[in-house]
């Protein structure tokens, strides 16, 4: 028992833990210790348990995983993470390799995979699914131009429009003139390279911007 590989499931849906808690089971010399569907869960988790794997949704209640990964490797380097997820964005799957992961997964990924994926990032390689090599052999126009940075007015102002506030209404409670958010706006647009709110939204949030 002493050689058993521990892992941990982070995911914000009860029955996607289930299924893979119990696929992993099976496995020789694995055993899932520990399931969460919040970042904090799993760091409280972590200050007092060792884990040899962790299996990260990318979209938990509290904190992207993205995020949650990079704290994962501080408290933690000799723990391996392994995105599990259904983004396909190259970007985001770049963000969480500089973030520490040492693979990703799709959710639509082969049993066989997510073994070979769990096996091989033990042994100190990069592990992805099929798919995922696909997506990352293949930038897009948007990941040859570079990752979009935003200001903290700017993530602010976006927020904002995502939840249907007019310009008016932003103004009015940032304390800033009409014509100041309708910059902050056409800036965002124009380094997302989007025509219109709706896509400014759309993009943003596929890149975890909001």
């Amino acid at each position: 028992m002493n050689n058993m590989i521990r892992l941990a499931v982070v995911d914000d849906h009860p029955i996607v833990i289930q299924g893979i808690v119990s696929l992993i089971n099976n496995f020789d010399n694995m055993e899932v210790v520990g399931s969460f569907q919040s970042g904090n869960e799993l760091i409280a988790f972590l200050g007092n348990n060792k884990l040899d794997i962790v299996l990260l949704d990318i979209m938990l209640p509290d904190i992207n995983g993205i995020e949650l990964c990079a704290q994962v490797k501080k408290l933690s380097s000799s723990t391996a993470v392994i995105a599990i997820s259904n983004h396909t964005e190259r970007s985001i799957i770049m963000q969480m390799l500089q973030n520490g992961a040492c693979g990703y997964i799709l959710k639509n990924a082969s049993v066989e995979e997510l073994k070979n994926c769990i096996e091989t990032a033990l042994n100190g390689e990069l592990a992805f699914s099929k798919e995922v090599m696909e997506i990352i052999a293949k930038p897009s126009v948007n990941d040859l131009k570079g990752r979009a940075k935003f200001t903290k007015r700017e993530k602010e102002i976006l927020r904002l429009i995502a939840q249907g506030k007019t310009t008016a209404n932003i103004a009015d409670e940032l304390f800033l003139s009409p014509l100041t958010i309708e910059t902050h706006r056409r800036n965002m647009m124009q380094k997302l390279d989007v025509k219109n709110s709706i896509e400014l939204i759309n993009l943003a949030t596929e890149q975890l911007l909001i």
